[in-house]
């Protein structure tokens, strides 16, 4: 891991999906390796990072959560704004967390830029002994809407690393392992239909 000061790539990643599933959870276990007992869901949308190494490049990971939002529908289009990155998290356990994902699918790709990585998260893993979500259902659907798919437990930290740097390495990808020079910073984004910094924007579109 690096340090805050030393990155020279910025991803933006957001956690969708219901409340109640463990997003605050994965990104407090992610960024802080933390776990908090305590379910009551604060309101308001919650920002952490992290600066990783993944091949050869140092990258910032601006991790986004709804943070209760999510209940009252109140997500904005600003939320997904440049966004490179999502993880649509439910909890094997509730069916209708898992029924969900089609709708906030929706409604990521009508806000957010369609080349937008995206990996299914089946959270709670803890669980399995309650699981009302079979595997290869939720990987069935991952795989009939071209998104990543991986199982996880924020609880005992089964793989909550591999859901976000997977995520990470495929925005890398996809971005065409495009490096900024030495000492500069570059937040990645897929989209062109802005003005600013289009031309520089267009190389790393080309590639996805």
């Amino acid at each position: 891991m690096g340090s805050d000061e030393a990155y020279n790539l910025v991803f933006k990643v957001v956690l969708i999906g219901e409340s109640g599933v463990g997003k605050s959870n994965l990104l407090a276990r992610f960024t802080k390796n933390e776990f908090n007992h305590d379910s009551r869901t604060t309101i308001g949308v919650e920002f952490s990072s992290r600066t990783v190494q993944l091949g050869g490049f140092t990258i910032k990971a601006q991790i986004w959560d709804t943070a209760g939002l999510e209940r009252y529908r109140a997500i904005t289009s600003a939320y997904y704004r440049g966004a490179v990155g999502a993880l649509l998290v439910f909890d094997i356990t509730k069916h209708l967390t898992y029924e969900s994902a089609e709708r906030w699918l929706k409604e990521l790709y009508e806000h957010a830029d369609p080349n937008i990585v995206v990996m299914l998260v089946g959270n709670k893993t803890d669980l399995e002994s309650v699981r009302s979500v079979p595997t290869e259902e939720a990987r069935s659907f991952a795989e009939k809407n071209g998104l990543l798919y991986l199982e996880t437990s924020a609880l005992e930290s089964t793989n909550v690393e591999a859901a976000f740097n997977n995520v990470l390495l495929e925005i890398h990808r996809k971005c065409g392992g495009k490096k900024t020079g030495r000492g500069s910073i570059s937040a990645v984004s897929f989209n062109n239909s802005g003005s600013e910094n289009t031309e520089e924007r267009k190389p790393c579109c080309r590639n996805i």
